[in-house]
This record gives C-alpha cells, sequence and structure tokens, in this order.
C-alpha cells in the first residue's frame, strides 16, 4: 500500500508547481510576442519580462496564503 505523502515530498511537489507557474506565464507572454509578429529578440524579451511578472504574481500569491 502506498502511504500519505511525507513533508519532504509535498515540499518537492510544491516548489515544482511554483516553478511550473512562473515557466508558463513567461512563455505565455513570449507565445503572444510570437503570435503578433514580434523578432525573436522581442519575444525573448516578452519571456524574460513574463517570467518575471510571473514570480511577482507567485510570491503574491503565496503571501496572501
Amino acid at each position: 500500500m502506498v502511504g500519505p505523502p511525507s513533508a519532504e515530498e509535498k515540499r518537492d511537489s510544491m516548489n515544482r508547481l511554483k516553478v511550473g507557474i512562473v515557466v508558463i506565464v513567461g512563455l505565455s507572454a513570449g507565445l503572444i510576442t510570437m503570435s503578433g509578429g514580434g523578432s525573436m529578440m522581442e519575444v525573448a524579451i516578452a519571456v524574460v519580462a513574463g517570467s518575471l511578472v510571473g514570480a511577482a504574481l507567485l510570491g503574491y500569491l503565496v503571501y496572501i496564503t
């Protein structure tokens, strides 16, 4: 039988989820820029800016919970 997850497993899962949220927001910004006809430099800037916004969003969500 499988027992309940340990505290370490829960922490690792939450960290993966947090990284996933930041990556999804960053890639979303890049894809929107790409679909709008942006150059590769603009797409890269959008991914970085989107990742920073995703990290700020994550920080806010962690703060309020």
